[in-house]
Order: C-alpha cells, then structure tokens, then sequence
C-alpha cells in the first residue's frame, strides 16, 4: 500500500465523519430542535461557548453539541430546575461562538440539584419559543419567573 492509497483512504475517513455529522444536525433541527449556544461554566472570561441544537422533550430542555457524534444529547435540563438569573447582549468577544443576535441567558439552578450555573444564547426567535415552553408548565406546577 503506498502513500497516496493512504491518504485517499484517510480523506474518505474525514469525510465520512463530517457528512455524519451533517446529517445528525438536520435531522435535529428537521425534528423540531433550534440552534443553541450553551457554556456549562457561567463566569466572565467569554470563553467555553460550544454550538448546538436543542429540543424540547416534555419537561426536558435536551441540548446536543454541534461537533458531537454521540447519539443522544450532552445535557439534559428538566424544566422545573430552570430559572433564568439574568438576560443580557453578548459580549464583543463571545459572538463568533452563537447563533445570530443572540441574547444570553444565565441559569443558576436551586441549591441541592447538583447543577452548576450555565449559560445558553439563542436568537430572538428561538428564545420567544424556549420563554413560552419555560412558562407553559401543567398546571399545579411552581413556574420559575422566565421574563
């Protein structure tokens, strides 16, 4: 086998890897999931930002990686823990990482459920939707302040 059948080989490889992962988003976003940047440590350095879609799943906010080939989501949030701490613009640096005109949200879920405060950004439209599913909690259910 010489080099050029090696990296003929190799290419394939690659691109093989890269139409699967083209084709897992679609299939995510045809189901119903939206673009969604998620930082799992909310601090000030505007860095750790990782591209996603997201679903809702009944009372879960299922969150998949971009550049992932795990078949099921990274995180999943139940909707009773979520309580948004603050709204605000991206900053200068942070844009590059989300979707376009993105607004911030950060998440510091109540003591005692093992999750760490973190941050999601979506676009004006996704975010209309994920506020309204936050708030469309069934009935008899605490719902967290989302606006």
């Amino acid at each position: 086998m010489d080099i050029s059948s090696v990296v003929v080989v190799l290419l394939a490889a690659v691109l093989l890897v890269l139409l699967a992962l083209v084709y897992r988003r679609l299939r995510l976003l045809r189901s119903g999931g939206v673009h969604v940047a998620m930082r799992a440590r909310a601090d000030d350095s505007g860095k750790g930002w990782h591209l996603g879609v997201a679903r809702y799943q009944g009372d879960e906010f299922a969150w998949f990686r971009a550049l992932s080939l795990k078949a099921g989501p990274d995180r999943r949030i139940s909707r009773e823990v979520l309580e948004i701490a603050s709204r605000r613009d991206p900053e200068r640096g942070e844009t590059p990482n989300m979707p376009l005109g993105s607004k911030v949200l950060r998440f510091e879920p109540p003591a005692g459920t093992g999750i760490p405060p973190f941050e999601i950004a979506m676009a004006p439209d996704a975010l209309t939707g994920f506020l309204s599913w936050l708030e469309s909690a069934p009935p008899g259910r605490r719902i967290p302040w989302a606006s």
